[in-house]
């Protein structure tokens, strides 16, 4: 009787949706590690070092060591559209592949971008808190005025997926949509979205009333928006950021909100996560979610179908063109 295969051993940073847990239990054994039981490069090392695959969270440093020590790892496959966490570079010295979850949380993203430019446009916060504070006695002209979308200039910086599922959106409002993004998009993709490209960034930010962030974290994108820049923006300005954090200084951000130098902010992302600036927590009309940018019942599930889709493919051997969603 011949010998049955050893199964591949499948490493799941935290829970995540059943369909993932129940594909790649098909397919191999699966451990499924506790909510952030793997945010340190020791632990990562030693949870990884007998696995063949590792589907991971933002929160997991994949680093070079982690890498280089993880002899049987196949393929890393990212929870997430952004894989900043993952040393790529490493990764393609090693063999390794890398996946991550595009296109499937961009409506999710976008949805979200547009409820934190609305809510900080129109002091939600302060409002409610007004109000459950007993403070409310009734409608007042000069009470808690805001940005009118219709009458603004909404600039948005990456213009990718994102980028566009957003500028469609706030362009229903009325707002006027000018862009900026290392390469211009094309010209049908403008007249579609009635978008501007500017690509002078300080000009956007003096322009903007309202700013929403798209771009991916890089090196060229670490600060990108820091002291200096929000110096050149408009008081009334609104800044959303759906991206990554250390797109902004945050620092610089909290005290321009604090001096009132901008009019406002919505962030779901954060520099150092899971800390948060205290300053942002102590400045004015500025919203501050927990990274939920995705947190749809239809986005985590497809995230999930994408990135155990990739273990799958990785571990049978599939061809690159198979398998879509890899980056490396």
């Amino acid at each position: 009787m011949a010998n049955t295969p050893n199964r591949p051993k499948i490493l799941i940073a935290e829970p995540v949706p059943e369909i993932a847990i129940n594909k790649l239990q098909e397919r191999g054994e699966v451990t499924v590690a506790g909510r952030g039981n793997l945010n340190t490069e020791e632990k990562l090392i030693n949870a990884l070092h007998d696995k063949d695959a590792f589907l991971s969270m933002l929160s997991n440093r994949v680093t070079r060591s982690v890498l280089t020590k993880s002899k049987q790892l196949k393929i890393v496959a990212n929870y997430a559209v952004g894989y900043n966490n993952i040393d790529t570079s490493a990764a393609a010295e090693l063999g390794i592949r890398v996946a991550n979850t595009p296109d499937v949380l961009t409506d999710a993203t976008a949805d979200l971008a547009i409820g934190l430019m609305i809510a900080a446009a129109r002091k939600f916060p302060a409002a409610e808190s007004y109000l459950r504070d007993g403070q409310f006695t009734g409608w007042e002209p000069l009470g808690f005025r805001g940005t009118e979308l219709s009458q603004s200039v909404t600039g948005i910086i990456g213009m990718g997926r994102i980028g566009q599922a957003f500028a469609k959106r706030a362009g229903s409002f009325g707002t006027r949509i000018i862009y900026h993004n290392r390469n211009r998009v094309s010209r049908k993709t403008e007249e579609k979205l009635n978008a501007v490209y500017e690509p002078d960034l300080e000009k956007l930010l003096a322009r903007a009333d309202i700013l929403s962030l798209h771009c991916p974290l890089t090196d060229e994108t670490h600060h990108l928006l820091n002291r200096k820049r929000l110096a050149l923006m408009q008081k009334h300005a609104i800044i959303v950021n759906t991206a990554r954090g250390a797109v902004i200084e945050e620092k610089a951000l909290a005290d321009a909100l604090v001096s009132k130098k901008i009019a406002g902010a919505g962030l779901d992302v954060y520099e150092n996560e899971p800390s948060v600036h205290p300053g942002l927590l102590e400045a004015p009309n500025c919203i501050l979610l927990p990274h939920i940018g995705s947190a749809t019942f239809y986005a985590r599930k497809k995230m999930a179908e994408l990135a155990a889709n990739a273990i799958i493919g990785v571990l049978q051997n599939r061809d690159k063109s198979e398998i879509p969603n890899l980056i490396v």
